[in-house]
């Protein structure tokens, strides 16, 4: 299957389990690989056939605003809900990346979902 990948998306969100840690965002990468049939868009040339990425980004960049989340597992299933639903891929994978432990790199959570 095809797919539209946009990796490691830049966000600040409130994220983390205790309320203190929710208090200011944090940084957060975001990877979502979006499943979708390109036979029509490469016939075509026409952006309503597929994935608008530019459209995605921008809901992703403001998707934290005014709202917080204990876990980011929670968070990762909302934003391949989201995909599904507003953008029709045929599935979302999500990455979300988060710095909070200073002796590794970051921990991620990973989460796919299909119509």
């Amino acid at each position: 299957m095809d797919r539209i990948i946009i990796e490691d998306l830049e966000v600040r969100y409130q994220v983390g389990v205790p309320d203190e840690e929710r208090e200011n965002s944090q940084r957060l990468l975001i990877t979502v690989a979006m499943e979708h049939d390109f036979t029509l868009p490469a016939k075509t040339d026409d952006l309503s056939a597929t994935i608008d990425y530019y459209a995605v980004t921008q809901q992703l960049l403001s998707f934290g605003d005014d709202r917080s989340w204990k876990l980011i597992e929670k968070l990762a299933v909302e934003i391949a809900e989201m995909i599904l639903k507003d953008y029709g891929a045929r599935s979302a994978e999500v990455t979300i990346k988060k710095f909070i432990i200073k002796e590794a790199r970051h921990v991620a959570v990973q989460v796919k979902r299909t119509r």
